[in-house]
């Protein structure tokens, strides 16, 4: 006899259609609970751990070890359903437009969009969503091997995505988050990615030029929607017809800077950069700069950048910008050495307190109302160009090599001048707080998204592990010829500000860890290169002789066992 279950027993007290209900009650109980802990469930929330960038290199992670880590979450944003949904209210400026659009809905799901329907087909837009693990140093890391270019397609790349199943559209309609005032808000993956879906779209299924409106409560990233493009400002609506061949350009080079943007290996890789700008085929106006502002000690190192500019061969334009404490005497000079002066006001850094280095040093700022130019390579004063850049007009703003953490140097970079963009920095002065107290802190928290130049673009004098491995390294580079480098980068104290016959950074214990006498006889090749009406500029003040005079002593008395301070110094500069 088959035995009863005591649960079939149970309900056979009941009758048959009171039996049915219990079914349906008890499995609609168990699919509940069952569905709860799968949606508690941690791993479900979250299984993925990502791979970062080392400090030292970009760790080797292959396309599949990112997929079973979801590294991407897939995001099928338009096949979801929301229990709250917000009725999203469209900008006035919409009732200008025409109808019969196809438009694009961006991250666009959670909102009512019935008021947008009014103007054409809308179009919800699905994307590969990158993962939470994924941060904003893990793209942009401190130190990279650029010579393991095996690693490179193993490293953390925006996730494309096939868009060629849509149909064109005549505009892009985005919601962006904003974390401000959040600490670090700039610097987040999920609003570059927004930014970088939507720029994509224009690019790859845009009809003409496509528009591009964007929901946020912070302005858009001017990295890739550039205030030039700005028709129209309402509230948290941004109205935007982009250049589509400067956004194709931008998402067509590397994502972060776990990559350069410039292989410079000696496979000629470097010849190849002029393909990757459409516009690089078009006549632009294209110039060097520098600036010179609050002091004449940097007027040797302008004469002697211009002429390590010439020696390359460059055909673009030097421009110098000086305020009025540079002397008549010292601007005929510089015209001499190759600079087309223009004279400028100082801009004052408001953090910053009088009598200091850094009080007037975001005048760099003006590099941006040179606007008769459509590109400027800016070069810090205290360097020298090994090799000719005119590639480097190729690449767009902000491109720079890097400095620290996800920042970037300033001692050389790209930029694109604009009246409106300077316009954003005047407003932003007073809010904004520079980590290093200067114009390069100023400029890393407004281009947040920069693309990296190789470190033999902007190659620092420094030596900062103190070993004997990178000593020889890095003094081999100062004194190969033909030249690996494309600059060098002089931290501490400038050579034309030293003795000829050794670097003086030796004789100062805090600036020893940027002496290198290989880099510092570099630098006065180029100087004695020069025409001797030019050199005169390189003499040292009375004052700078007693200064070096005192450092030697005190290089004495501490015993430094290089004995940099025992050389006798032969510097005709010394007799003056």
């Amino acid at each position: 006899m088959k035995a009863l279950n005591p649960q079939n027993m149970m309900l056979k007290c009941f009758p048959n259609a009171l039996r049915i209900r219990i079914y349906l009650v008890l499995s609609s109980f168990f699919l509940i609970i069952s569905a709860a802990f799968l949606l508690l469930s941690p791993s479900a929330l979250d299984s993925s751990v990502i791979n970062p960038c080392t400090s030292h290199k970009c760790l080797h992670m292959v396309e599949t070890s990112y997929k079973s880590k979801a590294m991407l979450d897939d995001v099928k944003l338009s096949n979801q359903s929301y229990q709250h949904v917000q009725k999203s209210k469209r900008p006035n400026f919409m009732n200008d437009m025409e109808k019969g659009m196809r438009i694009g809905m961006l991250n666009m799901d959670r909102e009512d969009l019935s008021q947008w329907s009014v103007f054409g087909e809308l179009i919800p837009i699905s994307f590969k969503k990158v993962s939470n693990n994924l941060k904003w140093e893990d793209l942009f890391p401190r130190y990279l091997n650029e010579e393991e270019e095996k690693d490179i397609q193993s490293r953390p790349k925006m996730p494309m995505h096939d868009f060629n199943k849509l149909k064109y559209m005549d505009m892009v309609v985005v919601k962006i988050p904003c974390k401000h005032p959040k600490e670090g808000w700039q610097r987040d993956v999920f609003r570059l990615q927004l930014h970088l879906v939507a720029a994509e779209l224009v690019v790859k299924r845009g009809r003409g030029r496509t528009k591009v409106v964007v929901e946020s409560k912070c302005k858009p990233m001017m990295e890739v929607f550039r205030c030039d493009d700005l028709v129209k400002e309402e509230g948290e609506w941004w109205y935007y017809k982009p250049d589509v061949n400067r956004l194709k350009h931008k998402i067509s080079l590397p994502f972060g800077t776990c990559d350069t943007d410039l292989p410079l290996s000696e496979k000629g890789i470097i010849n190849q950069v002029h393909e990757l700008n459409p516009e690089s085929k078009l006549t632009k106006r294209e110039a060097y700069a520098t600036v010179l502002h609050s002091s004449e000690a940097y007027v040797c190192g302008a004469i002697t950048l211009a002429q390590s500019l010439l020696k390359t061969r460059t055909n673009r334009h030097l421009i110098l910008l000086i305020d009025t404490s540079i002397s008549v005497s010292k601007r005929r000079a510089l015209a001499a050495a190759g600079w087309t002066i223009r004279i400028i006001e100082r801009i004052s850094n408001p953090r910053s307190r009088n009598d200091t280095y850094n009080r007037y040093n975001y005048t760099k700022l003006r590099l941006w109302q040179l606007t008769d130019y459509h590109k400027i390579i800016f070069i810090d004063c205290d360097m020298i160009v090994l090799r000719n850049l005119d590639h480097l007009f190729s690449f767009p703003q902000m491109s720079a090599a890097s400095n620290s953490e996800s920042r970037f140097n300033s001692g050389i970079m790209v930029i694109e001048p604009s009246n409106c963009t300077f316009m954003h920095f005047m407003q932003s002065i007073n809010e904004i707080t520079s980590y290093n107290g200067g114009d390069q802190g100023f400029l890393n928290e407004i281009f947040v998204y920069w693309h990296r130049f190789p470190k033999k673009v902007n190659f620092f004098k420094q030596f900062v592990s103190n070993s004997n491995e990178e000593e020889t390294v890095n003094n081999q580079l100062f004194a190969a010829d033909p030249p690996k480098l494309y600059t060098i980068h002089y931290f501490g104290r400038k050579p034309w500000l030293c003795y000829r016959d050794y670097d003086c950074n030796w004789d100062v214990p805090y600036f020893r860890m940027y002496a290198s006498d290989v880099a510092n006889r570099r630098w006065w090749n180029v100087h004695d290169a020069m025409d001797d009406s030019l050199q005169k500029e390189c003499e040292l003040a009375d004052w700078r002789k007693e200064e070096l005079k005192q450092d030697r002593e005190a290089a004495k008395r501490a015993g430094f066992a290089d004995n940099h301070w025992l050389i006798n110094i032969s510097d005709p500069r010394s007799f003056d």
